[in-house]
């Protein structure tokens, strides 16, 4: 571990049981000085309070893991275009955030600690300026119509829009949604399909407890109704190089970039064999479960095993997803993609951990901390 890397990671230990106070007090020193940034951010600000302590806690947590580090920073500059961000926008956040960590470290912050802090951000701030300036050729986000909206169940839909303008990504990203009922509001999702030639993109969406945003477009969104999508994220796609076999592991609507991954091993697959492994609460949280098995009869090299946690009468493998995949082993020599909630991520990982599977070849999206 470098010098740097030990100074951010001790003196973010000060804070880190305060994050959510520092997010609250680093927002509210930022508007004092630059009230018109005010304008940039959503009226419920909780959840976005989290996001941003969850960017700066990942990028700490990367800037000893170069290749890492500059992607994840470059993608977030780029994404950070739909706020309307700006250059100078960096040294307000910079104070805001320094005066933030002062504060609630009290006494033990020093001044190994304030410097520390300061070159992480120069080089923070320089790699996500230098990501949107590489995107400028594109728009700040995309506008596109809903073109379906199907309920799937009581609480999942899935919707179908079409950018009006080119919107390039690949299998396995993630996309950044906001519609009109929530503005400014950004939630991420999957996109659920390969890329089309008309342009289209599914979504699935669960609307969570208070979720502003995936309620409304769960309950709320119809076709004809104009959404905005940011720049894709994410490095969970396929390596066109790798010859192993695949094993794939979805939890609830997890399964939507793993169903993109699969469109696009139909399109040129011819040597590896894929395995999915997809688990829900219950049938109907299953609820693309009928189109999967279509592909895997079409496709002889894709099977797939479902499983339910609260459906014993479910006819297929019951109990923890991840305890499925252990009993379906040994998978040394494959390929992993995982995707679905933060607690569903973590088990998968340290079932795969205790299988010996190798952390290179393991790829994962969980939206939360993981």
């Amino acid at each position: 571990m470098s010098d740097l890397s030990r100074l951010l990671k001790e003196s973010w230990s000060l804070v880190e049981e305060q994050q959510d106070k520092l997010a609250s007090y680093f927002y509210a020193r930022m508007f004092l000085n630059q009230p018109q940034l005010r304008d940039l951010f959503p009226v419920q600000m909780d959840v976005q309070r989290s996001r941003l302590l969850g960017a700066i806690v990942t990028a700490v947590q990367t800037v000893d893991d170069p290749d890492t580090f500059d992607e994840y920073l470059r993608s977030l500059g780029r994404d950070h275009r739909k706020f309307h961000v700006r250059p100078e926008h960096y040294d307000v956040i910079r104070e805001a955030l320094l005066e933030g960590l002062r504060t609630f470290a009290g006494d033990q912050w020093t001044y190994e600690f304030d410097q520390a802090w300061r070159d992480a951000y120069a080089v923070i701030a320089e790699k996500m300026i230098a990501g949107a300036e590489a995107d400028s050729t594109n728009p700040p986000y995309w506008h596109a119509e809903v073109l379906y909206h199907e309920r799937r169940n009581q609480d999942i839909a899935v919707i179908t829009c079409r950018p009006l303008q080119p919107l390039e990504y690949r299998a396995g990203q993630y996309i950044s949604v906001e519609c009109k009922y929530q503005p400014r509001l950004w939630r991420v999702y999957s996109a659920a399909n390969a890329p089309r030639k008309d342009g289209s993109i599914d979504f699935h969406v669960r609307a969570v407890g208070a979720g502003w945003v995936s309620s409304a477009l769960v309950r709320k969104v119809q076709p004809g109704d104009m959404i905005r999508l940011g720049a894709p994220m994410g490095s969970m796609v396929l390596d066109r190089r790798s010859t192993r076999d695949i094993v794939c592991v979805a939890g609830g609507t997890g399964f939507a970039p793993i169903k993109a991954l699969i469109e696009e091993m139909t399109r040129a697959n011819r040597t590896r064999w894929v395995h999915v492994f997809v688990g829900a609460r219950n049938r109907d949280d299953l609820y693309d479960l009928a189109c999967l098995n279509r592909l895997a009869a079409r496709y002889p090299w894709l099977s797939v095993v479902a499983a339910t946690t609260d459906d014993p009468d479910f006819p297929g493998e019951h109990g923890r997803i991840s305890d499925v995949v252990a009993r379906y082993g040994p998978w040394n020599d494959h390929d992993f993609f995982v995707s679905g909630s933060p607690q569903m991520v973590r088990s998968t990982l340290r079932t795969l951990a205790e299988m010996q599977v190798p952390a290179i070849r393991i790829k994962y999206d969980a939206f939360g901390d993981s």
